[in-house]
């Protein structure tokens, strides 16, 4: 980086160029630009919903794409992903005040017996990323732990992480359940995890299989789109 791009003021920044350096700051993952961006886009009058999709949610898709493509790779993703959060801690308080539009809202977690959350953290960041509303779980959900927050409050999405050949199988006991209570078909299923493939997903009866992040914000959007166009034209 020259000495020039080194003193950027991001306050002197006309609004068109502050949301572009916030891409470039996005994509570097430099949390503390991108906490002043937001404030300084705030102060001169942004509504918050627009901030998170014209500065943050517009620069994180440009990190999902090049993730997507090979061009990025999981620790500057985390890196961007942080920053992303670092924006979205002031933003939140503020969007809910505003009854801002979300895209979609999505329950995600690693199932039981299964302990690994790194594909399911990146998931969850780059979900919010691309302003979906997520409650992560955690690792090592039994079956009443999904359904406890299903049944909590209005979702749209749920998400099940796996990394074990021997954990995976117990995808299928969730979505069983949710078929025996009759709440299958109110939830769009998104799975992924290394051992899992569309043959798999298509098994135990999900509605996609998700091999990364990007691929699963991709997926997510293309469910939601659906569900809103299901009115007849």
């Amino acid at each position: 980086m020259s000495e020039e791009e080194d003193d950027i003021v991001l306050a002197e920044l006309d609004d068109e160029e502050l949301t572009l350096q916030m891409h470039d700051d996005l994509y570097d993952g430099l949390s503390e630009e991108i906490e002043e961006g937001v404030n300084i886009l705030l102060e001169r009058g942004w509504e918050p919903y627009e901030v998170l999709t014209r500065a943050l949610v517009a620069g994180m898709k440009v990190v999902g794409d090049d993730f997507r493509d090979g061009i990025l790779f999981v620790p500057e993703v985390l890196l961007a992903a942080n920053a992303m959060k670092a924006g979205m801690a002031i933003l939140k308080p503020l969007l809910a005040e505003t009854g801002a539009p979300r895209v979609g809202r999505m329950v995600i977690g690693t199932v039981k017996g299964d302990i690994h959350d790194i594909g399911k953290n990146l998931v969850t960041m780059m979900m919010e990323g691309a302003g979906f509303e997520v409650t992560d779980l955690g690792i090592n959900n039994p079956v009443e732990n999904y359904l406890g927050a299903l049944e909590s409050d209005d979702y749209d999405i749920l998400g099940m992480s796996a990394l074990l050949t021997t954990t995976m199988p117990y995808m299928k006991v969730v979505i069983d359940t949710m078929v025996e209570k009759g709440i299958r078909n109110d939830y769009t299923v998104l799975v992924g995890g290394a051992p899992l493939n569309e043959e798999f997903a298509k098994a135990i009866g999900a509605d996609a299989y998700c091999r990364d992040a990007a691929v699963a914000v991709e997926t997510a959007k293309e469910f939601m789109q659906r569900k809103h166009n299901q009115m007849p034209a």
